[in-house]
């Protein structure tokens, strides 16, 4: 506006010196020069591996020369050891003078931390403020008490029916015949309801329905029903007669279409399809086991916290769906199911955290919720994993919200059709 070059060191001195006065004099003003023009302040938060991210990005490249000052400020700021003494030294009231970054590092130290927790970089579009505070050891440790508690304690979760379990059995029989497989399921109408659901639904594309349970089973092959067994049974311990877990089980179902068809754009690798499908369904356990605690579970729970000194925020925050991804592979554990799925209910909020060999399903499960979560209002594309999204060769906010788009109208569409 005042025809200034920051990068020349002259007029940068003299845009700093009256900065403050010029742009709060005149915010209104200001403001809507900066929404004209596409400018933005974007606040970020996350909690991730047991790690509380705070991101403010803003859409204006840093220059070297304010890079400089900032880490120049930071190392001073080592000097204070409260606001008195930094407020009788940095008494230069312009916008470079380092007050906010003093303030900073000194609320940093009161929370035992240091000035390497906070960090700015920049690239040729973005400036990039960060701070990372790793959450209290003690509050992580009393958190996974309590979780490893409530996974012992829920009795009301048993091993999975009689019925599943005998057609597990036979699956991992070498000597059994499909036909053997066909024969037990057909034994349950609902499970056999269900298998012809999931055949005849988009996921598999077929030219004409199906309605013998042979030639399903024949369809799907054992890693889907094993699969099948996984989520089926997973349901009819836990149900779906609330409200809560009728919302949760059809963001599942959401979350596992859309990772079946990520798998089917990107990868096409006709194993994983069957993984991610069923990890879909099941990456919400933990919230879903928390949503079935009976009220006299909810009473040892809280009687084990006053047992062990615990606090009751502890409660709280696992009420809150915090660790909720750690519960459910608690459960999953309990139940036996085979260590992929496991990793893709652990790890889907954090897969960068997945061990190698299920890397491509934890990815995929990820990705797929965060689709969800992002056509639900809940996250924006900035708090996507920008490594996962190159693996899957998505490079823009565009390319996400067409695909999306895409997905959305699918399962709308197989949801009419099951109707």
């Amino acid at each position: 506006m005042r025809g200034l070059d920051l990068a020349n060191p002259e007029d940068y001195k003299e845009g700093m010196s009256g900065f403050k006065e010029n742009t709060l004099g005149n915010i209104a003003h200001y403001l809507q020069l900066q929404k004209e023009k596409g400018l933005y302040i974007k606040l970020i938060l996350q909690i991730k591996n047991n790690i509380i991210n705070i991101e403010v990005r803003n859409n204006v490249a840093v220059t070297k020369t304010e890079l400089i000052r900032i880490h120049d400020k930071l190392a001073r700021s080592r000097q204070y050891s409260n606001l008195e003494d930094a407020l009788s030294q940095v008494l230069d009231d312009s916008e470079g003078a380092g007050l906010g970054l003093v303030i900073l590092v000194l609320m940093l130290k009161k929370m035992g931390l240091d000035e390497d927790c906070f960090d700015i970089t920049g690239s040729d579009k973005e400036t990039i403020a960060k701070i990372i505070i790793p959450l209290e050891q003690a509050r992580l440790e009393n958190i996974s008490i309590l979780s490893s508690t409530i996974v012992d304690n829920v009795n009301s979760l048993p091993q999975f029916p009689e019925n599943i379990l005998l057609v597990q059995k036979l699956i991992n029989d070498p000597n059994s015949e499909m036909t053997d497989i066909a024969r037990q399921i057909s034994m349950d109408p609902a499970l056999t309801a269900d298998l012809l659901k999931i055949v005849n639904s988009a996921q598999y594309m077929l030219a004409k329905k199906v309605d013998s349970i042979s030639e399903a089973v024949k369809m799907v092959g054992i890693r889907g029903i094993k699969n099948l067994l996984y989520s089926y049974g997973t349901q009819k311990i836990l149900g779906d007669e609330t409200a809560d877990k009728k919302s949760l089980w059809e963001h599942s179902y959401k979350t596992a279409f859309y990772a079946f068809n990520l798998i089917k754009n990107f990868r096409k690798d006709r194993n994983l399809l069957d993984d991610v499908y069923v990890g879909g369904i099941l990456h919400d356990m933990g919230k879903i086991v928390f949503s079935n605690i009976h009220p006299e579970l909810l009473n040892n729970i809280k009687n084990f916290c006053s047992e062990k000194n615990l606090p009751t925020s502890t409660f709280e925050d696992l009420s809150a769906g915090m660790n909720h991804a750690e519960i459910g592979a608690l459960i999953a554990e309990k139940w036996n199911f085979p260590e992929g799925l496991v990793a893709a209910i652990r790890f889907h909020h954090d897969p960068t955290s997945a061990p190698a060999d299920y890397k491509d399903l934890v990815e995929t499960v990820y990705l797929a919720n965060m689709f969800c979560e992002l056509e639900a209002g809940n996250v924006t594309f900035d708090q996507f994993d920008p490594a996962v999204l190159a693996n899957f060769s998505i490079t823009s906010r565009k390319q996400i919200e067409g695909l999306l788009e895409r997905f959305s109208m699918g399962f709308k569409k197989e949801n009419q059709n099951q109707k």
